[in-house]
């Protein structure tokens, strides 16, 4: 069989190409094998490899600008030019290497490809692949990387791994993900370890007093870590050595790190070795600390070696390869003192270390070149066995009949959450979770773990739900216990630790049949172990600050899964050793870790309808707490009600301004229902919102249940002050009005439509406890010089603006705001109004928007605000989507996958170019998946008939 592997960089020095190489040299002996290398940055590999592996490259960039190997008849410059404009194939995000040179040469080589089997090992290069190998080539994907984690990098895969033959990967945990993530749109999947490479291979003496690291000096090994933690050994062991191994852009913050901390007679920083093995040979110790490894090469080449091996316990390939206990010691992923603590432990213990490296050296026989080898030849033979039946092109068909069926309109798929890390996947766990799927229909996988399908909850609504878990499991069990406060949504309960075991005990036997997780935290408040309810009994003697239970919940469509960030944490309280009448907590709380007995008096508090016990100092309000209410108000109008056209026709008529068809406009300005998306957003992540007030010109969303308390329509005529300038069009006009709303709170947010809480917030992101309003700064620039008749109106309203508050406070405004909620104070904007009261009444009369108009919500107030020390700078998340550009669909995806904003705005420029029908169709599809919980403001929803049977439980919660 002709195998061609494709790497981007044939001579970078890595694990996948290590791997590569390896693989080749043990399949070239039965194969023609070849590697496909689209890039060449070094003179010669860095590796020696076997000579029989022929390696072609495409593009050579050793030069002053890069050229195709193959000989042309263009001129350099011609290439070089072509090589500047970006990938047609490739999005950036994916891999930022690619250009359109990279596209045209990849596409040739493949055009003229004999190779039966084409082996990739990037998604971006898998991608490629897909798309232009010739239709009698099999492909084949090996991940060599965490690809639950990837993010960007991740979408080929989702966009298309139904294309492929086979996908390889490096863990079982992976296989889950894919298999969850790709459903029955996935090819066939193999979980296939790295091999050792061939060779003699010294064995260390492991009394060498040196510990090694080695790794690609990037961001992601975290080699800094393993400094810092170098730090506190060498002051128990001066005389053990820390070596690094490795080349890469942080070296020189590396070298400073190490001069810093004085460490440079103990920490040597060595650059790359092609004679790896032997330097393990000369270790007593291997150390990992990275931020995420898929199979680390460099970890059983050390076991290789008989040398032990102390890792961050990170996703996934360290758990893959050590056996935690006895080959090595796995730590919490990014705890330097407890991995301090276990390199301190096996440099003491040196019996400890000699038995976990002779049991590091057995355990690779897994690995060794003829078992890996034997798993590849089966793929390959069962490949070439079903191109050759004839099916290979249907089967293949009907996955990507299945991937057009399941992923949106972007043609991705939605990724699975990736399982916790620290899950305890015994088979007993698997059995259970099985049973429980059969027996109970509410029940679903997903992110590798059981979730009950949720209807009508919101986010607070789950960690009530959890908080009871844990309080009913402890009063049945009769343990004693009190909710703490802290600064989190989730809730947190104080138990004596001296009860440690039958919290657990108490959890087992209350949720021994239930999907209910728990995980056992260390002090830094990092999971450790995650096992099901049923089996925490059995790590009564794991050591853990504390305990988080929880119940997954998953919506229908699994677009919103809400999981263990909302669980209840059980902390482990312990008295002062030093003061017993001082309780510990591991954690701080609102009060600080230390609690006198003396003020430890319980008494009741009511969350979520039900009364728990707490202790006085959490009972009251804190300093931080803000207690006032707030309320929001929104501007709306349904720019497509004929009714509401002609009225606003009628105007711009009697004013001499050219009108159109009020059925055509109705078609243009179209409501894509976005209020009743942003209402979802405050029902499910800031209930805390009192009242929301709508501002309207007598119109009324037919969805909105007018009889819920907590919403108020307010018409444009019982808030303005001169209402003989009615009706207007100008949202400047109806924004400088606001504070005339009849109960509106001194506090409350401004919303525009269009935007949207992202997640769940508390009211601290928006005001100050002292009642102090917040304002969020944009990096967009208000333009220099006066107002002309050029200016966009909202250019013209900011240097309005900026003309006022000159000739107030002597400061030159420069910046706008973000598209996000406006924290407003109903008495600035009352004094706005008061001490600007012609321009404000100029604004307010304008009917139409105009260049003599002031942004008084969305930008005065705040400057206003902070010149009188009532609004003040702050921070927040925002994102901004415009749905009218099709660049930024990529964008929508992606807020979709990750949801990484407090909030966001989706706005909708009409010079853009993307269609209205396909904005309405793209908004279709986001926003019921973003929020697919209908509020308890839409009239009949579940929410709703929850509110009106008085079930569902108000602020706080």
């Amino acid at each position: 069989m002709k195998i061609t592997f494709l790497l981007l960089t044939a001579d970078a020095v890595g694990g996948t190409e290590r791997a590569v190489f390896n693989q080749a040299a043990e399949l070239v002996g039965n194969h023609d094998v070849r590697v496909m290398s689209i890039l060449k940055t070094q003179p010669q590999l860095f590796f020696p490899i076997d000579e029989r592996i022929r390696v072609d490259y495409l593009i050579d960039r050793t030069g002053p600008a890069p050229l195709p190997v193959r000989p042309t008849g263009l001129a350099p410059e011609a290439w070089a030019q072509v090589a500047d404009r970006p990938s047609a194939l490739v999005d950036p995000a994916w891999e930022a290497a690619f250009n359109r040179l990279t596209d045209l040469e990849l596409e040739y080589a493949l055009q003229h490809t004999d190779t039966d089997l084409l082996i990739t090992t990037t998604p971006a290069l898998m991608a490629l692949a897909v798309q232009l190998a010739p239709p009698h080539v099999m492909t084949l994907h090996q991940e060599h990387r965490v690809s639950e984690l990837r993010g960007a990098s991740a979408e080929p895969l989702l966009r298309y791994a139904s294309r492929l033959d086979a996908l390889a990967v490096l863990s079982n945990r992976t296989r889950d993900w894919f298999a969850e993530t790709l459903g029955h749109s996935a090819p066939r999947i193999d979980v296939v370890p790295n091999a050792l490479p061939r060779g003699f291979r010294p064995r260390s003496t492991l009394e060498t007093r040196s510990v090694v690291i080695a790794g690609r000096l990037v961001g992601e090994k975290q080699i800094d870590h393993a400094i810092t933690i170098w730090d506190t050994v060498a002051r128990a062991h001066p005389t053990w050595r820390l070596r690094i191994f490795g080349d890469g852009p942080l070296a020189g913050t590396l070298r400073r790190q190490i001069d810093m901390l004085g460490l440079h007679d103990s920490v040597q920083l060595n650059g790359n070795s092609p004679h790896l093995a032997e330097e393990w040979a000369k270790a007593s110790i291997a150390l990992m600390t990275s931020r995420n490894e898929a199979f680390p090469l460099v970890l059983t080449e050390a076991q290789a070696a008989g040398v032990p091996v102390v890792s961050y316990d990170c996703p996934n390939g360290p758990r893959e390869v050590i056996l935690d206990g006895q080959t090595g010691i796995l730590v919490p992923a990014g705890d330097t003192d407890a991995a301090a603590r276990a390199l301190i432990r096996l440099i003491e213990d040196a019996p400890l270390r000699h038995g976990m490296g002779h049991a590091a050296a057995e355990s690779v026989a897994r690995l060794a070149p003829p078992v890996v080898t034997a798993m590849w030849e089966k793929i390959f033979a069962e490949l070439h066995a079903a191109r050759a039946s004839g099916e290979r092109e249907s089967r293949k068909a009907e996955r990507q009949a299945l991937h057009a069926l399941m992923s949106g309109q972007d043609g991705i798929l939605r990724p699975a959450a990736p399982a916790p890390a620290t899950t305890i996947d015994t088979k007993a766990q698997r059995a259970l979770e099985e049973r429980l799927l059969r027996t109970d229909r509410a029940l679903v996988r997903d992110g590798g773990q059981l979730c009950r399908r949720m209807g009508s909850e919101s986010p607070w609504d789950v960690v009530q739900h959890n908080l009871a878990l844990v309080a009913t499991a402890l009063e049945n069990a009769r343990i004693p216990y009190f909710v703490t406060r802290d600064t989190n949504v989730r809730h947190a309960v104080a138990v004596h630790v001296s009860n440690r075991e039958l919290v657990l005990k108490a959890l087992t036997a209350t949720h021994a049949d239930d999907a209910v997780y728990v995980a056992l935290l260390n002090e830094r408040q990092s999971p450790t172990a995650t096992v099901l309810a049923a089996f925490a009994e059995q790590h009564t003697q794991t050591p853990c600050a504390a305990v988080r239970v929880y119940q997954n919940a998953v919506t229908p469509a699994r677009t919103l899964r809400l999981a263990g960030v909302y669980g209840c944490t059980v902390n482990f309280w312990e008295e002062d050793p030093e003061d017993p009448s001082t309780m510990v907590s591991p954690v701080r709380t609102v009060v600080g870790d230390r609690v006198s007995a003396q003020t430890m008096n319980v008494t009741g508090t009511v969350l979520g309808g039900r009364t728990y016990p707490t202790i006085e100092p959490y009972a009251g309000a804190v300093h931080g707490d803000v207690d006032f209410p707030i309320d929001a108000v929104y501007t709306w109008v349904d720019g497509g009600d004929i009714g509401w056209l002609e009225r606003k026709h009628a105007v711009m008529h009697a004013l001499g301004m050219e009108t159109e068809d009020s059925a055509s406009s109705a078609a243009r300005f179209r409501d894509r229902d976005e209020l009743r998306y942003s209402l979802r957003s405050i029902d499910m992540y800031a209930p805390w919102i009192r009242t929301i007030y709508l501002v309207t010109d007598r119109q009324v969303p037919e969805w909105l249940d007018l009889n819920h308390p907590r919403v108020r329509v307010v018409d444009h005529r019982e808030i303005f002050a001169d209402p003989s300038v009615l009706p207007t069009y100008n949202s400047h006009a109806i924004e400088s009005q606001l504070h005339r709303i009849d109960g509106l709170s001194e506090h409350f947010l401004y919303f525009n439509d269009d935007v949207f809480i992202g997640r769940v917030l508390q009211p601290g992101m928006f005001f100050h406890s002292n009642g102090v309003a917040k304002h969020f700064m944009s990096p967009t620039t208000v333009p220099m010089g006066p107002t002309t008749a050029a200016d966009e109106f909202n250019v013209s309203a900011a240097k309005n603006n900026r003309r006022l508050i000159a000739d107030s406070f002597g400061q030159v405004i420069a910046h706008s705001f973000l598209h996000a909620p406006h924290p407003l104070r109903r008495s600035v904007l009352a004094d706005i109004e008061h001490y600007y009261g012609p321009d404000v009444t100029r604004t307010a009369a304008s009917r139409f928007r105009s260049h003599s108009d002031l942004a008084v919500a969305s930008s005065l107030h705040h400057y206003f605000g902070f010149h009188t020390q009532r609004s003040a700078p702050g921070s927040i998340n925002c994102g901004f989507v415009n749905v009218g550009l099709s660049e930024h669909r990529q964008r929508l995806s992606r807020l979709q996958l990750n949801r990484p904003h407090d909030v966001f705005c989706l706005n909708d420029y009409h010079d853009g170019d993307v269609t209205e029908d396909e904005q309405d169709a793209v908004l279709a599809a986001f926003l019921p998946s973003y929020f697919p919980v209908a509020s308890q403001f839409e009239a009949g929803s579940p929410r709703n008939q929850r509110f009106h049977a008085g079930n569902l439980p108000g602020w706080p919660l």
